[in-house]
């Protein structure tokens, strides 16, 4: 027998979901999102569909299958095992103060901010009742690092603590720990110092 051997990922390639009209799908994604459409060829494996691409500010994509014929409902999509929760979007700090308000001056209905100890949330449905994440981290990952690295050592600390969830100490101890693991200092000791007392 042959040793297994994982297909590593190297990040999200795309998401597609299944949109109703063309300009529903602009309109959200492009028009209230911001995501620039940057590409549109027919469904390859449905001629009826239209297939609609959309960057999410990364330069992945998120791709919309459309039909004319197709009207959506805003009834919340399924959320039974197998299927799609919600998906999350990247907002820088700027944008997110202003989110609630924009959100607010279109009458969409949503969540108002959450606190999820590393990360602030809005969450509000689609036009076709998939649940929208507007995600801003409350960290910037040292140089070298990304936020998922930062997460994991934070993480660490949380458990070793016995804290019940992740808060922003965690995170700037974890910061801490990975500036120090990473860089070299021609310091001998570079435990915390106190250079006023």
């Amino acid at each position: 027998m042959s040793e297994l051997r994982k297909l590593q990922s190297q990040g999200v390639h795309h998401i597609t979901l299944t949109g109703a009209d063309r300009r529903t799908s602009i309109d959200f994604w492009e028009g209230l999102l911001g995501m620039p459409f940057v590409f549109e060829q027919p469904n390859l494996d449905n001629p009826a569909e239209s297939h609609l691409y959309f960057d999410p500010g990364d330069g992945r994509l998120i791709t919309v299958f459309t039909n004319e014929d197709r009207t959506g409902t805003a009834d919340r999509t399924p959320t039974d095992p197998g299927c799609v929760h919600h998906i999350a979007f990247s907002l820088s700090q700027a944008t997110f103060a202003q989110a609630v308000e924009r959100l607010d001056e279109r009458g969409i209905r949503h969540s108002g901010v959450k606190d999820r100890g590393f990360m602030d949330s809005i969450y509000f449905e689609d036009p076709l009742g998939l649940l929208i994440e507007l995600a801003s981290y409350r960290f910037e990952p040292p140089a070298g690092h990304t936020h998922a690295g930062v997460l994991l050592e934070a993480h660490r600390i949380r458990v070793a603590r016995g804290d019940y969830n992740i808060a922003q100490v965690h995170l700037a101890d974890a910061i801490e720990t990975l500036v120090a693991r990473s860089q070299d200092s021609l310091s001998e000791d570079r435990t915390p110092a106190d250079p006023y007392g």
